[in-house]
């Protein structure tokens, strides 16, 4: 298989891209390590926080990035997931209530100017921006806004279709346990699934294998898959420690809060997807190939 791209990796071999003292040593060994995985290339992601922590973390990204060509390489750009998310627990997931807020143009320039023309992706709740102004601004500016972290209606969605929504963040997860059972944003997403790319975390944990296979039989050629990768993935279990949060990585490989309470992304790297994506889910080596290469820059319009 040729290289795997993924649009969603918020650390990497032990290494945190939402810290604020991240070094040019540790983001290039970091990028060795996704490269001898297999990952040709990433969005490296900055999550929800205060919004002075969230600019300097991309304006930080985007310099060790201009001084070092391993970087250049591997880091295709960025994703900014939040703060404009919903503030409900459960589809909160593991960001900060105290930084989540409403959409605001003005913050959204200023994360836009940090990451200085270097945001393909932007996480958003639709039911948090409802003029639409933010969405139609990402767009303007060639960012692919994609709803996450959210409990939109189906007009909600189809509002922020109309004005530029086209994907849908981790499809299954940043959502409650217990939800209705067929009024969900699982199922309002799935309806619309001619609009949107559709990305899933393929470690079993986040979505039992059997789920993930109707949700990929279902998606189509809209689906493809992201690791949702943090500070442990390619090491194995541990704690470890993303933005301001403690995580416990099991055998499974997914991220927990030390409670267990909650999931805080996966540790889980390309060579496992692509043996579950084989083993547990029976894809083909050319539909798993597209799932992880060829749909995910589609869907940001690289080569």
């Amino acid at each position: 298989m040729t290289g795997s791209f993924d649009i969603q990796v918020n650390g990497y071999g032990g290494v945190d891209y939402n810290q604020d003292n991240l070094t040019a040593d540790d983001l290039h060994r970091s990028c060795e390590m996704l490269r001898a995985d297999g990952v040709n290339g990433i969005l490296a992601t900055i999550v929800t926080e205060a919004p002075e922590k969230m600019v300097a973390r991309l304006q930080r990204l985007v310099a060790l990035r201009e001084a070092d060509p391993l970087i250049r390489e591997v880091i295709a750009g960025l994703h900014v997931e939040g703060p404009f998310i919903s503030p409900l627990d459960g589809f909160r997931g593991a960001h900060p209530l105290d930084a989540v807020c409403q959409a605001d143009e003005n913050l959204a320039n200023q994360l836009l100017d940090a990451g200085a023309g270097l945001v393909r992706i932007f996480t958003l709740a639709p039911e948090q921006d409802p003029t639409g102004r933010v969405t139609r601004l990402m767009k303007k500016n060639g960012v692919v806004i994609s709803a996450g972290h959210t409990d939109a209606s189906l007009d909600e969605l189809r509002a922020g279709i109309d004005a530029g929504l086209s994907m849908m963040t981790h499809l299954g997860n940043g959502c409650p346990m217990t939800m209705n059972r067929h009024d969900n944003i699982i199922q309002r997403a799935l309806f619309l699934r001619e609009h949107l790319w559709l990305s899933f975390i393929a470690d079993g944990v986040h979505i039992p294998y059997p789920t993930l296979r109707n949700y990929l039989d279902l998606a189509g050629e809209r689906a493809l898959i992201t690791t949702d990768a943090m500070t442990a993935a390619g090491l194995g279990p541990g704690l470890y420690r993303i933005s301001r949060w403690e995580v416990l990585v099991k055998d499974d490989l997914a991220a927990w809060a030390p409670d267990g309470s909650h999931l805080l992304g996966s540790a889980m790297s390309f060579p496992h997807v692509i043996r579950n994506l084989s083993q547990q889910v029976g894809l083909s080596d050319h539909h798993i190939q597209t799932l992880i290469s060829e749909a995910p820059r589609q869907s940001i319009g690289i080569a």
